[in-house]
This record gives C-alpha cells, structure tokens and sequence, in this order.
C-alpha cells in the first residue's frame, strides 16, 4: 500500500481504518466481523486506525483493543478523540484526560499517537444553524480552544499520553478557518472530500459550511490532511445501507443520496461502482494524507482496497465527475 507523508506519523498508509464501521454508525455488523476487519486491514498494509468514544458508545474501541492483542504495535498509530463541548477553562484538561484515560483503558494502550477534538468549533455566542439547543455538548468555542484546548493538549503530550493533537474540522466555517490560522497551528484536520463537497448530517452548525474551503486553507497552512466522508455517509455509495433515521438527524445524507444520481449514472458507465470511484476521488485530491475509511466488514474493506490499487484520477476525469455533480444541482 502506498506510504504518504504525514508529519505527526512521519508517513501515513494512503488508506486509514475508521471506527464508524466498526461502531455500527454506518449500518449493523457483528463485534466479531469487526474484530476480523481491523486485522485484515493490518494484514494488507493499513498502518493508521481512527476511533472515537462517540463510535457505537465506545465500541469502536473495544473492537480495536480486541483485534490489537495479538499484534506487533511497532507500527501501528492509532488516533482517537473527545468531543469536549464547551466548559469552563478549568475544566477541559481534567475532561480530556478523563475520556483519554477511558479510551486508552478500552484499547488496552499507554497512549495514542493522535488524538482529536471531536466538538465542533463556533465563534463565541454563534448561533448554530441547528441544534443550537445541544450547543454546549457538541461544539467548543474558540475562545476555549485557544485558552484551554490547547494548553491542555499540549500538557498531554507532555505527559506522554498523546504524541500529537489536530481538530476534527467542523464547525462554524469562520471558527475553523481562525483555528487554521491560529500562531499554534493543529499538528493535524480532518477534512471531508468528496464530490459532492458536503459534510452532509453533521454540517448542522452552520449553514455556510464549505468543506472544499476548510481543505483549501488546511493546505495552505501546511496543516496535515486526513480525509473523511469520503462516501458522504452512503450518498455516494449504490445504495444507502441504512433506513432513515426517524428524528431527520440524517435527512441531509439522503438528500445527497439522491443529488448523486448522476455521480452513479458516470459510475456505471465507468464500469465502477459509486463507492471504488469515490474513494479513487478522494485518494487523487492533492494534499491528503490519507483517507478514512468507514467500512463495517471485511467486504466492504476489500473494496476500498481495491480502489487504493487502481491509478489515480488524473485533472481531467476530476473535472468530469464533479461537471456531472455540479449539473444535477441546477
């Protein structure tokens, strides 16, 4: 598998296992088949695993301190996360050690080589698009991630606990780009690339939210690239492997189910499937590290892998999918 730079690992394999699947956000599995799909991953050359206490309340990191037992960590990195939300300063860095600590305990590590804020970032007193109610759970803002997010992932490092910090990328769009642009830099973002160029259910902070801008920005800063959503939850995939869910929470991702009508249209006449072109899509993007997968079973990962082997789309089929995108919008 392709080796890539990445600057808190040194270098990144081009495809990094995500803990989506393997929490069944994306549609059911068993803790068994996902225990089976973290080990063949590492089998065909996936050295980065990406999870999340948020991933299946904490299955994710289960089914990854499981299916690391046995295995040489020598070259293993793993990332996980903290959706902080917004609390008083002196709060945050006994929150992040605390959910660090559970973390680690579930994956049966002494530490982890990346770890992320999972709250989205606002400006003070944003009012966010929706949701604005959960605000203090889900988001961090950015007078709290400047005067204590950092300080505090910082001290983690310190204490050996992480090797390096980034964001997640989300957020309000101003928020972001000021944390981009911040003196302390985050050692790494991640940044949603697909050709849909949508975050999809979980851009609900802000209505202006441009994913293609916070990538654009990310690389002009020179801040390390992980790609996400890059099947934009299943809207770029044949069919989406889950059923509505009843609150509309997801309303977005199958509205972009069916904006991608024409992306599945050039898939089939590609003779590819949606899922293989998205990944080839989001693999080609100048800049990205590596790109995180969200698949729930070996079937699925074998796929990705599949696409990570073919070549790379050069400027001119870029072009032509986003061309096709972009007519269905109008």
């Amino acid at each position: 598998m392709e080796q890539r730079i990445f600057e808190p690992f040194g270098k990144v394999s081009s495809l990094t296992l995500g803990g989506g699947g393997l929490g069944q956000v994306w549609g059911s599995t068993t803790r068994e088949e996902a225990i089976a799909t973290v080990q063949l991953a590492l089998e065909k050359g996936i050295n980065h695993l990406d999870v999340a206490p948020m991933y299946g309340k904490g299955e994710s990191e289960i089914v990854l301190g499981k299916a690391l037992r046995e295995q040489d960590l020598k070259t293993v990195k793993v990332t996980t996360k903290c959706r902080l939300g917004t609390l008083p300063d002196e709060e945050v860095f006994d929150y992040l050690h605390r959910s660090l600590s559970r973390s680690l305990e579930s994956m049966n590590l002494t530490r982890v080589d990346l770890f992320l804020l999972h709250s989205q970032l606002i400006e003070d007193g944003f009012t966010l698009a929706n949701n604005d109610e959960y605000k203090l759970r889900t988001t961090t803002t950015l007078s709290s991630y400047f005067n204590a997010v950092i300080p505090a992932f910082e001290q983690l490092k310190k204490d050996g606990l992480i090797g390096s910090w980034g964001i997640g990328g989300l957020g309000q769009q101003k928020a972001v780009i000021a944390a981009i642009n911040n003196e302390v830099k985050p050692e790494a973002i991640q940044c949603v690339i697909n050709p849909l160029n949508s975050a999809g259910a979980i851009a609900y902070v802000d209505d202006e939210f441009n994913s293609q801008q916070i990538f654009v920005e990310s690389k002009r800063n020179e801040i390390p690239i992980l790609g996400i959503r890059a099947v934009q939850a299943g809207a770029l995939t044949s069919k989406m492997d889950r059923e509505p869910h009843p609150s509309g929470m997801d309303k977005k991702d199958f509205e972009d189910y069916e904006r991608a009508e024409s992306f599945r249209e050039l898939a089939k006449e590609l003779n590819e499937s949606p899922s293989k072109l998205a990944y080839r899509y989001a693999l080609s993007q100048n800049g990205v590290s590596s790109i995180i997968l969200g698949v729930k079973n070996r079937e699925e990962l074998m796929e990705c892998l599949e696409s990570e082997q073919s070549t790379r789309l050069d400027k001119e089929q870029i072009s032509k999918i986003e061309e096709a995108i972009s007519l269905k919008k109008n």
